[in-house]
């Protein structure tokens, strides 16, 4: 519980820093339409850093006049409704700012207001996640909350593309704020992780797709649909690369046919490029890669199903089990 005094009134309670990355609460995927409850909410970490946000419950406490305290509500536009002086924006304040802005409002009915805020419970807000997440929803999250926590509640991004999207996010007003996905999580730009409000519509788009084909060594030769940015691994684990396959990964030929024409071949040794971490080599798919797979004479790499590689490739392709 946060608790400070205007007008000379010291901070009652020490800064606890360390517990602002446990305020935000998560909610499970649920369909669109229906809102996911957040775990009860915890105690409320003690800073002097917290920032008022909409659906805060707050406390309000004018020193020797109790018929003027009152418990409020943070409402959606940021405002509270308090009596003799009506609303008041105090969100984007701290609540030691916040008191001072109530005292400030009430010099006009009330000689020299001594105010306490105090923030009794974070707020919860409901935000609608759409496109390239694992789960579309509406989901209830702290109101503290940021694009990345949206994200996260809706199963985070789909596809392994290396280029990311432009995020849309509106509020409840209407205002839109579009976000480089790519500097977010890229580049590690924070700066990018807007805060999300009650109301406010996450929209990602879906990453493009493109067709490969995969010949070969394979459970499923032919074409293969892939995400934009996949790499040749990925092509192969939705082709299939279990131990009957009895796939050379050493020996991968990618044939590649470019805008003017020109055919570029590709010898690809992927074991080698997985197991010594080398993902350069693991090759970046375009659209209308011809992948051929040859046949191993020894099993894959001598070592069969025990291979850590051919583990991967098989872990990668139960993401995919309509394959």
């Amino acid at each position: 519980m946060f608790v400070w005094k205007s007008a000379g009134i010291s901070t009652a309670l020490g800064l606890a820093a360390a517990m602002i990355c446990g305020t935000t609460a998560i909610a499970q995927a649920s369909p669109i339409g229906e809102v996911t409850p957040a775990p009860a909410p915890a105690p409320v970490a003690a800073t002097s850093e917290y920032i008022i946000h909409a659906n805060d419950q707050l406390n309000v406490q004018v020193f020797g006049d109790s018929t003027l305290s009152q418990s409020v509500t943070v409402l959606p536009s940021g405002d509270i409704s308090y009596p003799l002086i009506g609303r008041v924006h105090v969100a984007g304040e701290s609540p030691e700012a916040a008191s001072k802005t109530i005292a400030a409002a009430l010099k006009k009915y009330v000689r020299n207001p001594v105010v306490t805020v105090i923030l009794a419970q974070q707020g919860e807000i409901n935000v609608l996640v759409l496109g390239g997440v694992k789960n579309t929803g509406k989901y209830q999250l702290t109101s503290s909350a940021r694009l990345t926590d949206a994200v996260a509640a809706a199963g985070g991004l789909v596809g392994t593309a290396q280029a990311y999207p432009t995020a849309k996010v509106t509020d409840y007003a209407g205002h839109l704020e579009e976000v480089s996905l790519q500097k977010l999580y890229g580049l590690g730009d924070t700066s990018q992780d807007v805060p999300v409000t009650d109301g406010s519509i996450v929209y990602i788009p879906s990453p493009a797709t493109i067709d490969v084909e995969v010949s070969g060594a394979v459970d499923h030769p032919g074409e293969v649909e892939i995400s934009q940015g996949d790499r040749l691994s990925m092509a192969i684990a939705k082709a299939g690369n279990s131990d009957a396959a009895d796939s050379d990964l050493n020996n991968i030929v990618v044939t590649r046919t470019t805008a003017t024409g020109q055919v570029q071949k590709y010898n690809v040794n992927l074991y080698n490029a997985l197991q010594n971490g080398e993902t350069s080599a693991d090759m970046t798919m375009q659209k209308g890669d011809v992948v051929y797979v040859p046949k191993s004479k020894h099993g894959l790499n001598g070592n069969g199903s025990s291979n850590p590689l051919y583990l991967l490739l098989l872990g990668l392709r139960n993401l995919f089990p309509h394959i």
